[in-house]
């Protein structure tokens, strides 16, 4: 009879679930929790409460004297101190102690095992066990037997509310990581997608230490070892873009870059479920079968099929599964040196080239910048697009400056000799309201052509507002396609839409100035062209 117990962090109770299968997981969400269905391809369907997304700006790290050299304090990392972080988990535990029943999963994080930590889940319901039971690397059972004490606790009591009249606590949500003690508490959101990026979050923390470049990135392998990379903020086709049945698949969204190569943080994919379609993403919609979570979606009372165009809960929907669920999956999840680094971008003001090729100092001016844009609504008449700029393609998961990570990519980039693209999957012939979205079928055919070498054996022309340097011909794509400035019918239009993303990228870019490089500064769009 097993004697464990979670006495030592002071939660007492009577029925606890340790690393249950996910048939024993389902079973007692149906049981247990509001809201829970077996849809017809038989995933789990979950509804998070009242947040439907994560909470960055309750996000709080733990502040100790002399953190100021590791920590990029500011709207992103926000400090807390050790004694408001005591009272955090004090209502984390008494809210756990008071639960009928508790779920414990633990797993891995990181797929080389030189890297690996060990994490360990304490929550109150079964969706959030599955999820991080997908999300997280499953160990063996002998794995299981000898996993002992994990590296970090994340105790998960996101069903009661957090204590505003706390210091440092503005809200009733409250998400926050001491890295010295090794614990995260959540509380006030039901939202599973803090703990898979409290994960990311102490890695982006502990890997730089070792001299490792953490990414939010997607990763596959061809048929030869060759290895991409694919940045990208949500939305610009990050996860739909890397599973490629031609290729095998490292990971969707998270990696570490090593000396002996790149591997995989995650044990699952946690995919955008909106507008989801066999014929479009075929390796996702075969991916959501028994054992796959499916958050905030709707479906058939009697068919159980789920409709992914239904955004009336949320226009985030989601998808979590383990990664062996892709057909091609690496497994384990594991790469060699990049050959290349894919920067997307989802351009909705319509003056970016679909693909250019950039130089280093590019790259890095590209990845410390993060851009994207989005559209502002889907109101009549709303048709004015938003730029966003997230450092590193993920800053909300940073711990460390920008411009740490930004170097360790440099140092990659020029040991191993990757090549760096930026492709756009946004609008063309116009703004969003205006324009096209570029067609999934080219930029699938670009992606091809960057893998092929078909692109690097192409001639280039230097855009003159952007300064990347432009292929003139890429095999599946229309020629006119490839200079954005020919597919606008108003000439002085484009023009002073690209003047305008040029001043956004310019004014985002000021708070890097004093700790970039004179070239890296250089490396951005051209001002008054």
């Amino acid at each position: 009879m097993s004697t464990f117990s979670l006495t030592q962090y002071g939660i007492h109770t009577t029925d606890l679930v340790r690393n249950a299968t996910a048939p024993l997981l389902y079973e007692s969400a149906i049981r247990f929790e509001k809201g829970s269905a077996i849809t017809s391809t038989g995933a789990l369907v979950a509804l998070s409460g009242a947040k439907t997304g994560r909470s960055p700006n309750d996000k709080r790290i733990v502040n100790y004297p002399g953190t100021d050299d590791e920590i990029w304090w500011g709207p992103v990392n926000m400090p807390l101190s050790p004694e408001s972080f005591e009272k955090n988990r004090q209502i984390a535990v008494d809210y756990l102690s008071k639960q009928p029943r508790l779920y414990v999963v633990d797993g891995f994080a990181g797929w080389d095992p030189d890297y690996r930590i060990k994490i360990r889940i304490i929550c109150a319901r079964a969706y959030h066990a599955l999820f991080m039971r997908n999300m997280l690397i499953r160990p063996t059972d002998p794995q299981l037997e000898n996993f002992g004490e994990p590296d970090y606790v994340i105790f998960n009591a996101g069903q009661t509310l957090a204590d505003p009249q706390v210091a440092g606590v503005s809200s009733k949500t409250s998400v926050a990581v001491d890295f010295q003690r090794g614990e995260f508490v959540i509380l006030g959101t039901e939202y599973a997608g803090e703990m898979k990026k409290g994960v990311f979050t102490i890695m982006n923390y502990l890997m730089p230490k070792r001299g490792v470049l953490s990414m939010h990135c997607s990763a596959n392998e061809g048929p030869v070892g060759d290895v991409s990379l694919f940045f990208g903020l949500s939305g610009t086709g990050k996860t739909t873009l890397s599973a490629d049945s031609r290729r095998y698949l490292i990971g969707d969204d998270e990696h570490c870059w090593t000396d002996q190569g790149v591997f995989n943080i995650e044990g699952g994919c946690y995919a955008k479920a909106i507008n989801l379609s066999p014929q479009l993403e075929p390796e996702i919609f075969n991916a959501i079968r028994f054992g796959s979570v499916l958050e905030n979606v709707t479906y058939d009372a009697y068919t159980r099929e789920v409709d992914y165009t239904d955004i009336s809960i949320t226009e985030n929907t989601r998808t979590s599964y383990p990664i062996e669920f892709i057909d091609n999956a690496k497994i384990p999840c594991v790469g060699g040196q990049p050959k290349n680094i894919i920067l997307l971008t989802c351009d909705a003001f319509g003056v970016l080239p679909p693909v250019s090729r950039l130089t280093a100092a590019q790259t890095m001016y590209h990845f410390i910048s993060g851009y994207t844009a989005k559209v502002a609504g889907t109101e009549m008449g709303v048709t004015e697009p938003k730029a966003t700029f997230s450092a590193c393609f993920g800053a909300a998961f940073l711990v460390w400056h920008p411009t740490r990570y930004a170097e360790l990519l440099a140092e990659k980039i020029r040991t191993y000799g990757s090549h760096a693209w930026l492709v756009n999957t946004g609008w063309t012939g116009g703004p969003y309201g205006e324009g096209k979205r570029i067609r999934l079928p080219y930029t699938r055919a670009i992606i091809d052509a960057i893998h092929s070498g078909a692109l690097l054996e192409t001639q280039f022309r230097r855009d003159d507002v952007f300064g990347v340097y432009v292929p003139t011909e890429c095999p599946g794509v229309p020629t006119e396609l490839l200079n954005p400035r020919d597919t606008w019918h108003n000439k002085d239009a484009y023009d002073a839409k690209a003047a305008l993303v040029t001043q956004l990228f310019h004014q985002n870019f000021e708070q890097y100035a004093t700790v970039a490089s004179d070239e890296i500064r250089n490396a951005g769009p051209v001002l008054g062209v």
